[in-house]
């Protein structure tokens, strides 16, 4: 299976910290963000990684290269302008291929291993859903009694930013930016949506507090182990 990393975004709900770093290097615990995901990917044994990048895209590049040093192998989408998530997949369509593809938000940290994930049937997606956080206590979707993925019904969960998708839900739309959740809620409306339900841990990296608040977290849980 392959990953793709989604690092094109402007970051700017990190300002001023990105004002010069792309936010998939901001350190967290000693090491980018993004690190970490390639860290966890090679774990489970997942390689071959596609990231898309467009903000100080040259930044991202040079401090990964191919990906070698992490002990995987990387292949760079490039956007002009940010595709948002739907168009960025799109675009990276010939370096994904047509099997299923585990899909990470670059801007989350979740200790969830990749290969607890089912393969997918039917499905044309399976997303990872969290309990909702302080600061998205509505949630996204609903997750039925049959792990199956709802837009409407209640309790609500939080979608994760991690996923495996069929590229087939993205490859009839139109080259360009758009976005993944209207399709994906199509999705759900043809019950071609599973999820698991995460309950570990789980950090959307969206503010410098948020981010400070995981760094000291991962630090002493480092301490705590030597």
């Amino acid at each position: 299976m392959k990953a793709m990393i989604l690092a094109a975004g402007l970051g700017t709900r990190m300002r001023p910290l990105t004002d010069h770093c792309p936010k998939p290097l901001l350190e967290v615990a000693g090491r980018p963000l993004i690190v970490h995901h390639l860290e966890r990917l090679r774990a489970a044994g997942i390689v071959d990684v596609v990231i898309n990048v467009s903000y100080r895209a040259d930044q991202i590049i040079d401090a990964l290269g191919d990906g070698t040093d992490h002990g995987v192998s990387i292949a760079w989408s490039r956007e002009a302008t940010p595709l948002e998530t739907g168009g960025g997949i799109r675009q990276a369509l010939p370096l994904l291929g047509e099997a299923p593809f585990l899909l990470i938000n670059g801007d989350v940290w979740c200790d969830l291993c990749p290969s607890r994930l089912p393969d997918l049937g039917d499905d044309l997606a399976h997303l990872v859903l969290v309990d909702n956080p302080d600061h998205h206590p509505e949630g996204d979707f609903h997750l039925d009694a049959r792990d199956r993925v709802r837009a409407e019904g209640t309790p609500r969960l939080t979608f994760a930013g991690l996923s495996l998708l069929d590229p087939a839900l993205v490859a009839d739309e139109a080259p360009g930016a758009f976005a993944l959740a209207p399709l994906l809620r199509h999705a759900m409306a043809g019950d071609r949506i599973g999820g698991t339900h995460h309950r570990g841990a789980w950090v959307d990296v969206g503010t410098p507090q948020r981010l400070r608040a995981l760094d000291q977290g991962l630090r002493a849980s480092l301490r705590s182990e030597t």
